[in-house]
């Protein structure tokens, strides 16, 4: 993990661990507010619980969890990708600037989704892990490139298991070696 990672990490798990904890604590206030949103989901998706509130506290579960896992560094992507999943309907629910009339909430509701827009892009971040991907194609590209040694070259030359002479052969270079040594000395 780079060092930059160390820091961007637990900052973006924390947003959403006092995010989640806030809406865990006072889930009614989102609930009232993602209702109409809420209600137009479960026309797409009939299967959905009509408890506003039961909706609320399990995104924020999820928030509360999968922060607390990229917080500390364990399953990132993973824990990144269930923040993602959870922070575009608790955008689109809690934010939907096109309803406003007043031209002051239209911004604040605009640059809310906007820092959620940000916020996903480093989620999304976290997802591909770049420096990972980086890593992995350095070393492979760095294994393509390196040059087998040549023949001759002192790594080549050094003894392998098997070329090792045996016991047997060492002892039969020694006879060889002390008759030649015995008929050198005779003459």
């Amino acid at each position: 993990m780079t060092p930059l990672q160390l820091v961007a990490r637990p900052l973006l798990g924390t947003f959403f661990v006092s995010s989640g904890v806030e809406s865990l604590s006072e889930p009614e206030p989102r609930a009232e507010m993602a209702g109409p949103f809420l209600a137009k989901l479960r026309e797409k998706a009939p299967g959905l619980p009509d408890d506003d509130v039961l909706l609320v506290r399990v995104n924020a579960a999820v928030q509360v969890a999968a922060g607390a896992l990229l917080t500390v560094g364990r399953l990132p992507r993973l824990a990144s990708l269930a923040l993602a999943a959870s922070l575009v309907p608790t955008t689109l629910a809690g934010h939907p600037f096109w309803e406003h009339e007043d031209a002051g909430q239209r911004a604040a509701q605009r640059t809310q989704l906007a820092k959620n827009g940000a916020v996903l892009g480093g989620l999304a971040a976290v997802i591909s892990d770049a420096g990972h991907q980086a890593r992995i194609h350095a070393l492979r590209a760095r294994a393509r490139h390196r040059r087998p040694c040549p023949v001759g070259s002192r790594k080549s030359s050094l003894p392998t298991k098997n070329s090792l002479p045996t016991k047997k052969a060492l002892k039969n270079a020694r006879q060889s070696l002390g008759q030649k040594g015995a008929s050198l000395s005779a003459k």
